[in-house]
């Protein structure tokens, strides 16, 4: 993945989704030829020269300075997560060692697939690089798919989301989930461009799914680590769910832990204790 295209897009899309008026500047004229704000009002918001701004967002962003990109951070009105990203992008570092990260396999130690094993009433599941899905209990499997019957290569949540018809069924707000993962998959790119898996799944939802072509040219960046999902099962009907991402400390921190849970007494915990007993006596299915 060309970091320069990826820093030039990302800029003129970021710059693009603010108004004068959004930072305190007037509008002057009714006809602008761009979307957004114009480079040089960008530039001037930032403190830097015109000249310098448009190098940059032309991505050449190899000598930039963490101040200058903090202030264009500021400017913009960047997240955390957008600034973080942005600073990938300008400043890539240590690449051999990404590069071989990307291409080490991920494995979910066995503690943690005793401690998903033992959450008999909540739905939870491993996520590793690129969302693919990596472990998972009996809940997760009864909540939202049976991912044992899955071919390996088809346990992404993302190949989910976009060619999973089930999907757009089981997640009630389909394109906020979608805006979600494509998201996601925009962060780890930032950090591993190089990642041929990662290309080469981007490369196949692009092709399959306009949907997820419309929103990976919008280069959204975002890291959601809480809130709540409404869930519509076709045993146990509509609900909503609360949600936690949490990242596993270790040897891999890549990997992410991710558990559903219904609010005490809520008729979204009835349902979740009814999925409970859905295939109770079968084996449990935590697969690496």
């Amino acid at each position: 993945m060309d970091l320069s295209s990826e820093l030039s897009e990302f800029l003129r899309t970021r710059r693009a989704r603010l108004k004068p008026q959004d930072v305190g500047l007037p509008e002057f004229g009714r006809h602008r030829r761009v979307p957004g704000l114009r480079r040089e009002e960008l530039a001037q918001l930032a403190g830097v020269s015109v000249a310098y701004y448009t190098r940059l967002e032309q991505g050449h962003g190899k000598n930039v300075s963490m101040e200058v990109l903090d202030a264009i951070a500021r400017a913009l009105r960047l997240s955390d997560t957008e600034r973080a990203h942005l600073t990938h992008l300008a400043k890539p570092t240590q690449k051999k060692r990404h590069r071989a990260s990307a291409a080490r396999p991920q494995q979910v130690r066995p503690g943690i697939v005793a401690l998903i094993d033992s959450m008999e009433s909540v739905p939870a599941f491993v996520l590793g690089r690129r969302g693919d899905i990596l472990a998972w209990n009996r809940m997760a499997r009864a909540l939202i798919g049976d991912f044992a019957t899955w071919e390996p290569r088809e346990r992404n949540m993302a190949r989910m989301i976009f060619l999973d018809p089930n999907a757009r069924d089981l997640y009630i707000d389909w394109e906020c989930k979608a805006t979600e993962v494509v998201s996601l998959l925009r962060l780890y790119a930032g950090v591993y461009p190089d990642d041929q898996e990662l290309l080469s799944l981007v490369g196949e939802l692009s092709v399959r799914s306009e949907e997820f072509r419309s929103l990976w040219a919008a280069h959204t960046v975002t890291d959601k680590g809480h809130g709540t999902k409404g869930m519509r099962h076709p045993l146990v009907g509509e609900m909503t769910l609360a949600y936690e991402s949490l990242k596993i400390s270790g040897d891999d921190p890549e990997l992410v832990l991710v558990t559903y849970h219904a609010e005490p007494g809520s008729p979204a915990a009835d349902a979740l204790r009814l999925l409970a007993q859905w295939g109770v006596d079968e084996p449990v299915d935590v697969q690496k």
